[in-house]
C-alpha cells in the first residue's frame, strides 16, 4: 500500500492499512506535513492504549508496517495499491495521477479519495482509468465505518472488485456509487450543513442546539455544524463550490458566514476553531465573525 498525503484523511488511511496489517507507505511531498501526519497517527494509538483499548505489542507491531517517504517514485514503485489523500485542487490531483501512471506497477490499483471531483478526468490523467477508482473515506477514518466506491464509465470490474475486498479487509462497510458531482454522501451532507450554517446565521438557534435537535430527533451521530468543523470549513466551502460549478444549482452557495469563517482561518478542529471553539478539546461555543 502506499498513501499520497499525510493530512487528516492520508494519515488516517495509513494508519488503518497499517492496522489491517499492510505495509504502508505514506508520502508527503512536504517535510513538516509528513511529521503531522506522524504525529497524529502516534497520538491516536497512544491515546487508545491510555483508554486500554489498544496494547503497546499492537503498537509496535503496527508501526513495523509503516514507513514514511518524501519521494514518490520510492513510496509507489513497489505497490499493489495506491490511495491518493491531497486537497481538492483539480489540477494537483491530476498531475499526481499523470506521476502514478508513470511510476507504478500495470497492474497496481490506484484510488483517489477526492469527495467531489470527477473520477473520470482525474482517471484519464493517469493513462490507465481502467486502473482507477474513487475511494472517498470519512473523517476520523479509523472510526468510521464507509466507504464509499466511485466507478466510472472505464472502471474495469477487476479494480472495483479489489477496492471493495479492500474495504472489506479494512473493516469498513462499501457502497458502489456512479461519478456523479458530489456522488451520494458529499451532496446530500454539504447541503445539511450549509443549511445548518444559514439557521445559525440567522439567529434561528445557538449551533449547540442545531446540532443537538439533529442528534437527538434525527438520531445523527453528530450534529451538521461539529461535523462540518471535523471536516474542515475549507473543505465543506470547496466541495459546494465544485457542486454549485456542475450543476449550476444556487443551493449549493456557500453561505456568507462559512465564507467569512474560511477567510478568517477558522477551519474548524484542525485550526482549533471553526463554527465551535475546539481549543479545550471539546466543542465550545463561540463568538462568529
Amino acid at each position: 500500500m502506499a498513501v499520497i498525503g499525510a493530512g487528516t484523511m492520508g494519515a488516517g488511511i495509513a494508519q488503518v492499512c497499517a492496522q489491517t496489517g499492510w505495509k504502508t507507505n505514506l508520502f508527503d511531498a512536504f517535510p513538516e506535513g509528513l511529521e503531522r501526519g506522524m504525529k497524529a497517527i502516534d497520538a491516536f494509538w497512544d491515546k487508545g492504549i491510555a483508554r486500554g483499548k489498544t496494547t503497546v505489542e499492537q503498537k509496535k507491531l503496527w508501526n513495523s508496517k509503516l514507513s514514511f517517504h518524501s519521494e514518490m517514485a520510492q513510496a509507489v514503485s513497489e505497490v499493489d495499491l495506491v490511495i491518493e489523500a491531497v486537497p481538492e485542487i483539480p489540477a494537483l490531483k491530476h498531475s499526481i495521477f499523470a506521476d502514478l501512471g508513470k511510476l507504478t506497477k500495470e497492474s497496481c490499483i490506484l484510488g483517489t479519495n477526492t469527495s467531489s471531483l470527477s473520477i473520470k478526468e482525474i482517471a484519464q490523467a493517469s493513462g490507465r482509468p481502467e486502473n482507477v477508482i474513487g475511494m472517498h473515506f470519512f473523517n476520523p477514518v479509523p472510526i468510521m465505518k464507509l466507504l464509499e466506491l466511485v466507478e466510472h464509465d472505464d472502471c474495469s470490474e477487476r479494480t472495483i472488485s479489489i477496492a471493495k475486498e479492500v474495504g472489506k479487509t479494512m473493516g469498513k462497510t462499501t457502497i458502489l456509487v456512479k461519478d456523479v458531482p458530489g456522488f451520494a454522501t458529499s451532496r446530500l451532507g454539504v447541503v445539511l450543513g450549509n443549511e445548518a450554517i444559514k439557521m445559525l446565521a440567522d439567529g434561528v438557534a445557538s449551533a449547540k442546539d442545531i446540532d443537538t435537535a439533529m442528534v437527538l430527533g434525527y438520531k445523527h451521530p453528530m450534529g451538521p455544524l461539529a461535523l462540518s468543523d471535523l471536516v474542515g470549513l475549507d473543505v465543506r466551502r470547496d466541495i459546494l463550490l465544485n457542486l454549485k460549478n456542475s450543476f449550476g444549482d444556487d443551493c449549493y452557495t456557500p453561505h456568507p458566514l462559512l465564507e467569512r469563517l474560511v477567510a478568517a482561518g477558522r477551519l474548524g478542529k484542525k485550526s482549533g476553531k471553526g463554527i465551535y471553539d475546539w481549543s479545550s478539546g471539546s466543542a465550545e461555543e463561540s463568538e462568529l465573525p
